[in-house]
């Protein structure tokens, strides 16, 4: 179905330019879930966009070789050519809909095909039983859950009779629930139909155990192409069941969390009876990191900043420090979307708030900015009360980096950017531009900020934010987009924050990244409070939040490798023995 035949591409005319694909050559029938993966940067949407031709013809740059798709060559035949044949779905479907209803929807590609309206009638009422939507049929797309629209995208491209599905991080917006929705959809498609899906994903966890092969690109340009097992027994990025399995002596790597309790029966053993919380969920920092050193320069300690800001204002002593919602509430005409919320975010501690979309989540973070009107309540930041102040003022106190990080972004390049941080925030020149290089020292300060990677962009905005040196940052989905490594360091980056005393919240569907982070943990539905509690009392106990590392060795609290790893090698177990199969 699909052929690369030794391509190479760049993205300018220098031939000493990097090569973004290097001499790529592969192979995909029919019927087949593929995986792309790599680090962010490494051309895995170049990659996808050579398959439906949007490289070169919509992007530009030179490519050598060949991409067939079903004997047609993408350098001759431009994405209108293969529209019938090539279907992509990107990470946010909401942007990509063209027309109100879930039905018209899935007929408006037929209609610009010229398909007629007796076949168009019969594909639409197939697509809709076959991605069970048809309860849905009359919904206004606005109003469905982040999986419903995903398969509402991918079910407007299977109506023109496409063959091939291209997916760029089909999964990374949706909670566990509606993720599973998908990747069932995209099962069904694949065995029952035969459609070929190449899905590019950060999130290895959910896809992995799915493909039938990998597609990893090293960084150099290159692909590392075979069946998935086999490319994860030696790829840097693996999900936390294959570290788990590394980490613990498997003969070989396990996919799903279920055959990682088939081989995991002498790991039980080895660490049943023993108290996980004695060894820390991630690799400790060492030393300061680059980030908190430019955040120190020049400065007093967070606490004489704390009672800088506090001069003034009126406080309350007896709240402790951090942010105290009591009773807030939110609404959006007549939908209550927070209803009389009373939580707490300490100081010093990461909070993750975890939910279904359309919880409240992100609702909540931004009634904590001043932006969003509150119905009823209040808010207080070590003691200060927002709940009745202007935005410009709680910025003082509390920034926001929200899901969509670009949308703070509106200068022409990333130094100007960064020259607005330092100015608004009134610090010393270039405070910014030192945090952007401690996050991520290969931004060119002349780049676009829009001509970013998302993970960049992330790195550019969460520099902006901490350049105010806020008593309280929030971040609204903040591992869209980031691979494991970037997540580690990110991972590093919140918990040094939080060490600094800063009351530090983070809303996310990534229960992986939550399982690593988390000091407390809020879970909200319907726009309540559910279940407050520490990481191993929320995740080590659910059967929608666990991460894959407590699914492996239910019923204990075990939440990542780094921590089983840390205890095997302190016991001095080998927990392979006699469970080698």
């Amino acid at each position: 179905m699909i052929d690369v035949d030794h391509v190479s591409i760049r993205y300018t005319a220098d031939p000493r330019a990097r090569l973004v694909l290097r001499d790529v050559d592969i192979h995909i029938p029919d019927g087949e879930l593929v995986l792309v993966a790599g680090r962010t940067g490494s051309g895995k949407s170049t990659l996808l966009g050579a398959i439906n031709g949007h490289v070169p013809h919509f992007t530009g740059g030179i490519v050598t070789g060949r991409v067939r798709v079903n004997g047609l060559d993408t350098a001759t035949h431009p994405p209108r050519d293969l529209a019938d044949m090539v279907g992509v779905v990107s990470q946010d479907p909401l942007a990509g809909f063209v027309t109100d209803t879930v039905e018209e929807e899935l007929a408006y590609g037929m209609e610009q095909l010229a398909i007629g309206p007796q076949a168009m009638r019969t594909r639409v009422e197939e697509t809709l039983d076959i991605l069970g939507l048809a309860d849905l049929r009359s919904r206004p797309l606005r109003t469905l859950s982040g999986g419903q629209q995903q398969r509402v995208a991918i079910g407007s491209v299977l109506a023109t009779g496409a063959r091939v599905l291209v997916l760029d991080e089909p999964t990374s917006a949706l909670d566990p629930v509606s993720a599973e929705e998908v990747l069932a959809a995209l099962l069904r498609l694949v065995h029952d139909i035969g459609l070929t899906v190449i899905v590019a994903e950060h999130r290895l966890e959910r896809v992995a155990g799915y493909a039938d092969r990998m597609l990893l690109l090293d960084g150099t340009g290159r692909v590392i192409d075979g069946p998935t097992r086999e490319v994860m027994a030696i790829s840097p990025l693996v999900p936390p069941v294959v570290d788990l399995g590394r980490r613990a002596g498997f003969d070989q790597v396990p996919l799903s969390v279920r055959e990682a309790r088939r081989m995991a029966d002498g790991l039980r053993q080895a660490v049943d009876g023993v108290d996980p919380q004695r060894w820390p969920r991630i690799p400790p920092a060492e030393g300061k990191s680059s980030v908190r050193l430019a955040l120190s320069e020049g400065v007093d300690t967070p606490v004489a900043a704390r009672r800088r800001h506090s001069r003034g204002r009126r406080r309350d002593g007896s709240r402790p420090a951090g942010v105290q919602v009591e009773g807030l509430s939110v609404s959006y005409g007549p939908v209550h979307a927070v209803k009389d919320v009373s939580v707490s975010f300490p100081a010093g501690a990461i909070t993750v708030v975890m939910g279904r979309n359309g919880s409240g989540k992100s609702t909540l973070l931004w009634a904590l900015t001043g932006v969003q009107k509150l119905d009823s309540g209040a808010f207080f930041v070590d003691g200060v009360g927002l709940g009745d102040v202007p935005a410009d003022q709680v910025r003082d106190l509390v920034r926001l980096v929200p899901q969509s990080a670009a949308d703070l972004l509106y200068l022409p390049t990333v130094d100007q950017e960064c020259q607005a941080a330092d100015a608004e925030s009134g610090c010393e020149p270039g405070l910014c531009r030192r945090i952007v290089d401690a996050l991520a020292p290969t931004i060119d300060p002349a780049t676009h900020p829009r001509d970013l990677s998302e993970g960049q962009k992330l790195c550019l905005v969460l520099a902006i934010q901490l350049t105010a040196r806020p008593h309280a940052i929030l971040l609204d989905e903040p591992t869209r987009g980031l691979d494991y490594p970037a997540k580690a360091t990110l991972a590093q980056i919140l918990a040094e924050m939080a060490g600094d005393g800063r009351a530090v919240a983070v809303v996310t569907h990534d229960v992986e990244f939550a399982a690593e982070v988390a000091d407390q943990i809020i879970v909200m539905a319907a726009g309540e409070v559910i279940h407050t509690g520490s990481a191993a009392e929320v995740l080590g106990t659910s059967a929608l939040f666990a991460p894959q590392v407590a699914k492996v060795l239910h019923p204990m609290r075990w939440l990542t490798p780094y921590q089983v790893d840390q205890a095997l090698h302190e016991i001095d177990l080998d927990p392979g023995a006699g469970d080698r199969s």
